[in-house]
């Protein structure tokens, strides 16, 4: 058997965390996760339970970030090992097994280096993503309901807790929008890259003589304020609408009028929520997403770069960001990173991997 030489590929590798580690810092991570485990010790901590999730989420999502770092560390001396101990062996079997934690070794790299660009203004915020149905009449939203299958099945794969705040349901298949958060670190500057227009080409199911049909979705995606950024709005500058949930539900769903629309009346923003038990529940979930679109908005008026973050979408013919084509044959794009896989069925079903991390590179190359 042929001796293995990884050495290239082992001291690439080697660069490369190198270079993510001054960035990530191990030594202020590890600081943070003593703080965080200091808070969650406290004996009174679940007093105050959306604190105390907010607590122990970040306490795991840190310490995840850290055992990835160590892990990749011990991976790389082991590997430098293990093809010592294979060519000394002549083991061929082995050396099958080499390439394959060579090749996994450099994805977990890859994925680390990426989260490592997320390191805009925002980037580390929990996300608001909106889905709207565009042009294409049913199509339309019937596309816009499974983009949001997409993004929930996205979501349930990293384990990012998910609240769907609001669904408006289209008269015959689909839904019109949808909006719903996602509370989980970085979880704006990863999904960032999924806002802009969305379109699919199809066999259409709602065409009785079975013509392919082209139709569009929009996806915004704003970053999720704390609360001691909350703009303070006043009564009288909102309009508040109560009414019966719609669609499928269960107890205390379309029994009362516990839904809520707020009009925010100087720039015509409308929020609605409609998912939560109460009324009470569902005007401070409105409230807070309104308040993160206007926080957005004032950002925007201070400077222009911050326009970005959310844009215009028109979901339509001529703007579309990616392309999801299931006849005459089977592929999604990326228009911007060129990003493409020939699986439609594998990107529906939350397999977004690929496509986030491609965006996320693209937006660094285009900002530098």
């Amino acid at each position: 058997m042929q001796d293995l030489d990884f050495s290239p590929q082992i001291a690439a590798l080697r660069s490369t965390f190198g270079d993510i580690l001054s960035v990530i810092d191990t030594d202020r991570l590890k600081a943070e996760i003593a703080d965080l485990s200091e808070q969650a010790g406290v004996p009174d901590l679940w007093n105050d339970t959306e604190k105390a999730q907010k607590v122990t989420s970040a306490l795991s999502h840190r310490q995840a970030d850290l055992a990835k770092v160590e892990s990749i560390a011990s991976r790389l001396d082991d590997l430098e090992i293990m093809v010592e101990l294979i060519n000394d062996a002549g083991d061929a079997e082995s050396a099958v097994e080499a390439e394959a934690e060579l090749k996994s070794v450099s994805k977990l790299l890859g994925e680390l280096e990426v989260q490592t660009l997320l390191n805009g203004e925002y980037d580390a915020r929990a996300a608001v993503v909106t889905i709207r149905a565009g042009a294409g009449g049913v199509d339309a939203a019937d596309f816009a309901e499974m983009l949001l299958r997409m993004y929930l099945r996205y979501a349930e794969q990293h384990n990012y807790p998910v609240t769907v705040l609001d669904t408006s349901y289209a008269e015959e298949a689909g839904i019109k929008s949808a909006t719903f958060e996602v509370d989980a670190p970085y979880a704006f500057g990863t999904l960032s890259v999924e806002a802009g227009t969305h379109r699919l080409v199809r066999m259409s199911p709602f065409n009785s003589a079975g013509k392919r049909q082209t139709s569009f979705a929009a996806v915004e995606v704003i970053p999720l304020i704390e609360t001691t950024e909350s703009i303070e709005i006043p009564e009288n500058e909102m309009r508040v609408d109560v009414f019966r949930s719609s669609g499928p539900g269960g107890q205390s769903v379309n029994t009362t009028d516990s839904a809520v629309r707020i009009t925010h009346l100087p720039t015509g923003i409308v929020v609605s929520c409609q998912n939560e038990k109460s009324q009470i529940q569902n005007r401070a979930a409105a409230l807070r997403v309104l308040q993160s679109r206007l926080l957005l908005v004032q950002r925007e008026e201070e400077s222009a770069k911050k326009k970005e973050l959310a844009g215009i979408i028109t979901a339509s013919w001529g703007d579309q960001m990616r392309s999801y084509v299931l006849a005459p044959y089977q592929m999604v794009k990326d228009l911007r990173t060129d990003h493409e896989v020939n699986n439609p069925s594998n990107v529906f079903d939350g397999d977004l991997d690929g496509f986030i991390s491609a965006g996320i590179r693209w937006r660094k190359k285009k900002t530098d």
